[in-house]
């Protein structure tokens, strides 16, 4: 089977207009900002903490936040224009990092320049049909003379009409425009979960059409994944199903939550054992993984398993040091923060955490078993927890411990005697004896055994 490489992909996550600190609204004004520059040195912290993939939230023209986009053809002003982020882009290659964008195709904000032609000529607008549910016998939320579909009624996001040939060519050529000057190599699709189908799988068979490798995930909260990840529409989803029981599995001392939905998703007969869904325990929609668990040896134990289990890796800017940030009622903006890097790493409250992601990364990337490889549980507990991972070659356990102090489990492996390796814990090795292997677990923490001999 062919590999590409969002098979060995583990990400970083920036929304760019929070870590730079833009201004909250665009004027549509003032002139470009060149603030690209400001993102320039976290490329060498990704590096150096062994991403090689990063997905960068929307950088085009907006009105605010980036999801109620103006022009997908032009730069937000606030970032950069295409100069600078084609620099950016080329930088971002050099260094061996693939670049995925957000693709934010489901709606726009009310200051799209074709909305803008609905409100001026209304009835007579060219593109009163690029909207969904564009209705002139009752007025929108705003007092206009016509009501028209929203996204989950939020009016300030004015539904795409996706089955309009005009705005499908439209949204193309912005992706080719984006192929050609930035070399991006996949789209991450906002709210693809209110997306038409037909419209994935147009939009599957273009992009697959310039390179068999672009990769395309969706943002997917609710449903079965495979209407939405499968061979005629996403390559990859996110893994929202898994997300709570990763950090409240932890929170509530209760393993089973999240052993039962990785069987369920990943076992021999699960739902999802053939995909790749994009892991993550924090990202720019929701609380800060370190306001939730509150106790930050906790987060140790929870980046070892999002590394370790079947998915896609994601951490989100600033989560590598256990920073917090809490959604307030009317805005995400404590989610997605100014941060110097420099400040970052010397005000980190978890300065260790940064070292031991990197340290994942390292084992995931060089790891065909826990790239690819089956899934197995093999022991559940309240605060303990085991499964293996393994393909044709090579053979991953992993043991996890949540208790505030070690624990001692024993683990029916199926090996008549074997040595392991812990390549977690400086290699050490670990010798198994009549198919059982008895292991020490450090408190909030784990092992990863790696043998690559795989007798049955």
């Amino acid at each position: 089977m062919k590999l590409y490489w969002f098979d060995h992909a583990v990400f970083y996550h920036i929304y760019p207009l929070g870590l730079i600190g833009a201004p909250q609204k665009n004027d549509f004004k003032g002139s470009v900002s060149q603030k690209f520059e400001e993102i320039y040195p976290w490329l060498d912290h990704i590096q150096l903490l062994g991403f090689n993939a990063l997905y960068l939230g929307p950088i085009f023209e907006s009105s605010s936040h980036g999801y109620d986009t103006v022009d997908y053809y032009q730069i937000d002003r606030r970032l950069g224009d295409h100069q600078s982020m084609a620099q950016f882009a080329k930088e971002v290659h050099r260094r061996g990092i693939c670049l995925v964008l957000d693709g934010v195709f489901n709606h726009v904000g009310r200051d799209f320049w074709a909305f803008k032609d609905l409100l001026a000529y209304g009835e007579k607008s060219a593109y009163r049909d690029w909207f969904s549910g564009v209705r002139f016998d009752q007025r929108s939320d705003f007092g206009d003379p016509f009501s028209y579909d929203g996204w989950q009624g939020h009016q300030s996001l004015a539904k795409l009409n996706l089955g309009h040939p005009h705005v499908r060519s439209h949204l193309f050529d912005a992706i080719k425009l984006w192929i050609d000057k930035f070399e991006i190599d996949g789209l991450r699709l906002d709210a693809a979960d209110s997306i038409d189908f037909d419209f994935l799988r147009d939009l599957r068979s273009f992009t697959k059409s310039i390179g068999s490798d672009f990769w395309l995930m969706g943002e997917v909260v609710h449903g079965d994944y495979r209407q939405w990840a499968n061979p005629d529409t996403l390559d990859s989803v996110t893994n929202y199903q898994s997300y709570k029981g990763l950090y409240s599995s932890l929170l509530d001392g209760n393993y089973f939550e999240i052993a039962h939905e990785l069987e369920r998703q990943f076992g021999s007969n699960g739902i999802y054992c053939d995909m790749k869904l994009f892991s993550f325990v924090d990202n720019h929609d929701v609380d800060r993984v370190a306001s939730k668990l509150k106790n930050p040896t906790l987060l140790y134990p929870l980046y070892l398993l999002m590394f370790t289990m079947p998915g896609i890796p994601s951490v989100y800017y600033g989560s590598e040091w256990g920073i917090e940030g809490v959604k307030e009622p009317w805005s995400d903006a404590p989610l997605r923060p100014y941060l110097s890097l420099d400040e970052a790493k010397s005000n980190a409250p978890e300065p260790d955490l940064a070292k031991v992601i990197k340290k994942l990364n390292s084992i995931r990337t060089s790891s065909e078993a826990l790239a690819s490889g089956s899934y197995e549980q093999l022991l559940v507990g309240d605060r303990q927890f085991a499964f293996r991972r393994r393909t044709a070659d090579e053979t991953i356990i992993v043991a996890l411990n949540s208790a505030p102090q070690p624990a001692e489990i024993e683990l029916d492996v199926g090996y008549v005697t074997n040595e392991w390796i812990d390549v977690l814990n400086g290699g050490n090795i670990i010798a198994g004896s009549d198919g059982k292997l008895r292991l020490q677990l450090p408190s909030t923490w784990g092992v990863i055994l790696t043998n690559k001999q795989n007798q049955d």
